[in-house]
């Protein structure tokens, strides 16, 4: 249940950080790599909560907040960690949006999060691995695990009357966990998987694997890729040669890039993405517009959440030590208290200022569960005319 801030409480704590005068957000998303076509706008949600924070002139005692950016190129462990250890170190940074992939998430926790006792709330990093993470209370996600995408994915299948599927995933943490997911979810319904198999990023040429996903058969072909990598190869080898033409396009596949490079052979292709109906979801598109990026890329409305949680929480604790506010951000975005979506971070703040309980809804139905991640909504969608087009929330 949340702790009630009272009023006087709350003005002796942001009355001692008075001096704060800037506070530092990180974010680490892969600015270059897989995922390169979409971070400009997952980044872009992040600073418009930031910006909205700045423009009510009231966060913790008038301090003002900056984003400092960096690299996790999705996949390099190594260089993901070092980005991470400046930020921290030599930015200093206060807290991080991020990251992006659940690779680099969880390096970066264990090396740099963890030791510095920083948190950090990633909106895209969906391994279930994360769930079972030693974290020290400082992890959380706005997007649901992939064990809760796969549940969703076999139900679409099954919907649509598929029989039998062909997986192919990226080798890491994030495509093993989430083919692993639609696996066992498939077969449970009743589906048959005639193979698993692994691809590799960063090839030019795929028709070996495709060879090998043909041979098993499919009614379809499921893609737990990139979509600026590997699994975009894979599916223009699979078009190529006739193996498959028609696939199933998880989170990770979602992005306009893909529709600009294969062309209207992705016509009838469908998938799922983390996303809701909730009057929050149509506001932070419209926020976005007007700040010139594109509010239904993949994962904007995720880094918007991650960043207002980040900063509501350290106005309700009245400090931006991690260990201070960590535990004031399950408080936040849960219930009981007033509801606050996009736009509304300004009267949040003074909610918080005077001793009162909020709910933050955010952009994406926000409700934090477990370990700290994401109950889950999802969009489910249809490639046609060469447009993404919404079927349904689930």
């Amino acid at each position: 249940m949340k702790k009630l801030l009272l009023a006087s409480a709350a003005t002796l704590a942001l009355a001692g950080t008075a001096t704060a005068d800037e506070v530092k957000i990180g974010i680490i998303f892969g600015f270059t790599g897989p995922l390169e076509s979409i971070t400009p706008a997952m980044a872009g949600g992040a600073e418009l909560a930031i910006a909205e924070i700045n423009a009510a002139g009231t966060f913790m005692d008038g301090a003002t907040v900056t984003s400092v950016r960096g690299d996790s190129t999705c996949v390099d462990a190594a260089a993901a960690t070092a980005t991470a250890e400046r930020l921290v170190t030599s930015d200093k940074v206060h807290a991080i949006v991020g990251a992006d992939c659940s690779g680099v998430s969880g390096a970066i926790l264990q090396n740099v999060a963890r030791p510095n006792g920083i948190v950090m709330i990633s909106p895209s990093s969906t391994s279930p691995a994360l769930s079972n993470a030693e974290d020290d209370g400082l992890f959380f996600r706005t997007a649901p695990s992939d064990a809760r995408q796969g549940e969703v994915i076999a139900e679409v299948l099954q919907e649509r009357g598929m029989g039998s599927v062909a997986i192919s995933y990226t080798n890491n943490d994030y495509g093993k966990g989430l083919a692993d997911s639609i696996k066992a979810a498939f077969e449970a319904t009743g589906g048959t998987v005639t193979i698993v198999a692994a691809h590799e990023d960063g090839k030019s040429d795929y028709s070996a694997e495709v060879a090998a996903l043909a041979s098993a058969g499919g009614d379809m072909l499921v893609v737990a890729g990139y979509v600026d990598q590997g699994g975009r190869g894979v599916i223009q080898a699979s078009i190529d040669t006739g193996a498959f033409d028609t696939f199933f396009l998880p989170d990770g596949m979602y992005g306009e890039s893909l529709i600009a490079a294969i062309g209207p052979e992705l016509n009838g292709s469908f998938g799922t993405v983390p996303g809701t109906d909730s009057p929050g979801a149509a506001t932070i598109q419209e926020m976005a517009a007007a700040a010139g990026f594109d509010g239904t890329s993949s994962y904007v409305a995720e880094s918007y959440d991650a960043a207002a949680l980040i900063l509501l929480a350290m106005h309700a604790a009245g400090s931006t030590a991690s260990a201070d506010f960590k535990d004031r951000i399950m408080d936040i975005a849960n219930e009981p208290g007033e509801k606050i979506y996009p736009g509304d971070l300004a009267k949040a703040l003074e909610l918080l200022a005077a001793g009162e309980q909020i709910d933050f809804v955010g952009a994406t139905a926000v409700e934090l569960i477990g370990p700290g991640e994401s109950a889950g909504n999802f969009r489910e969608y249809t490639i046609t005319d060469g447009a993404f087009v919404t079927d349904r929330f689930r």
